[in-house]
């Protein structure tokens, strides 16, 4: 196994700009996901990685290795592909081991890696069937098997479980959890679903418009975005975003108020808030509660109930308009219409000394 190393990495195509500069550590042994909106390059990224695409810039380190000018097969990375990629007319047996008979590795070397594959991944009574005969998940175990034979320094994953229905997508993420666990071994992963991410990963890298937008622990992602996107993107529902105005500061504490939300203080956490300005204050709809009194920090009516059995998601519209989302923990019965009051914990709030963006909606 092995580090993966990003150093200022750059892609071009033509005039566009599509990775800008990109600094990253992988570390051996860890488990890394990309994640971002359709557009933000990090497919590219690992495709990169894997020598698909040329790098225009900067410097890539696998192990102790530059890597830019060498070829895929001799990175010492495998691929595991959202379409699966493997061959309709040969067995299990013969797709796991299709690398290895490319290399000409010997009949009974070949034999004993396809067989430890297939242990692993509990494929064993599957080798003599064709992919006709398999499910999804079964397929897209094929095309991990194949990986493992090659014994890499590092898998690459270009969002595998997407063709896959939701159960099996469930599944199949035990599975590539408890395979990673099992190796031990330099991983990265791309996908769309922020679920993936944050059950997977060791460190989750938030990319847009080809930069890093954040590196680190999901929960340290969760609880400490380092900006509006970084926050809106990861968490399900999205959080709360009010735009507020600052009415004073004192030391790392700003007091804010908006014409839906009543003056509260909060935290800056080393954020440029200044007086006599606006910022974004954001909330996830999990850290709202409701009052008995359909009063509160915020208060409106409720405009639509989402009832989950383990949870109750709410869109409410507040008393200037605007929207907000929360999330109970439970279930629980709203009347739509009915007057709502919520409150929260200032201490679970985030400041942040930007606006979204025109057009967006800010809740």
């Amino acid at each position: 196994m092995a580090d993966v190393v990003l150093k200022n990495i750059s892609k071009s195509f033509g005039d566009v700009d599509v990775i800008k500069g990109v600094d990253l550590e992988i570390k051996d042994g860890e488990f890394t996901v990309f994640v971002g909106p359709s557009g933000c390059g990090k497919s590219t990224l690992l495709r990169m990685i894997a020598g698909l695409e040329d790098i225009s810039g900067g410097d890539m380190y696998i192990g102790d290795r530059r890597v830019n000018q060498i070829q895929p097969k001799d990175r010492g990375v495998a691929m595991v592909f959202q379409s699966y990629a493997i061959f309709p007319h040969m067995t299990v047996r013969e797709n796991i081991g299709f690398g290895l008979t490319i290399a000409k590795v010997p009949k009974e070397e070949k034999a004993a890696k396809i067989a430890e594959a297939a242990r692993i991944l509990q494929m064993e009574h599957l080798l003599d069937r064709r992919p006709s005969q398999l499910s999804g998940g079964q397929r897209q175990r094929v095309a991990i098997g194949r990986a493992i034979t090659r014994q890499p320094d590092v898998f690459l994953f270009d969002e595998p479980l997407s063709n896959l229905d939701a159960a099996l997508r469930m599944d199949m993420r035990m599975e590539i959890g408890k395979l990673h666990k099992q190796l031990d071994a330099t991983m990265i992963y791309v996908t769309h679903d922020q679920v993936e991410a944050m059950t997977l990963a060791d460190k989750i890298v938030v990319l847009k418009d080809g930069e890093v937008m954040q590196a680190g622990a999901p929960m340290e992602l969760y609880h400490s975005p380092a900006n509006l996107f970084v926050a809106g993107f990861l968490g399900a529902p999205s959080m709360n975003f009010f735009v507020v105005d600052v009415l004073s500061v004192d030391g790392d504490m700003a007091t804010v108020s908006a014409p839906a939300l009543d003056p509260i203080t909060v935290a800056t956490k080393g954020r440029d808030i200044r007086p006599g300005t606006k910022a974004t204050l954001g909330i996830r709809p999990q850290y709202l509660r409701p009052t008995s009194d359909a009063q509160g920090m915020l208060h409106g009516s409720v405009s639509l109930t989402e009832r989950l059995g383990a949870e109750t998601v709410v869109d409410i519209t507040l008393r200037d308009g605007t929207k907000a989302i929360a999330a109970f923990a439970e279930d629980q019965i709203f009347a739509l219409g009915n007057a709502i009051g919520l409150d929260f914990d200032p201490n679970q709030a985030h400041l942040f000394d930007e606006l979204p963006a025109a057009g967006s909606d800010p809740h």
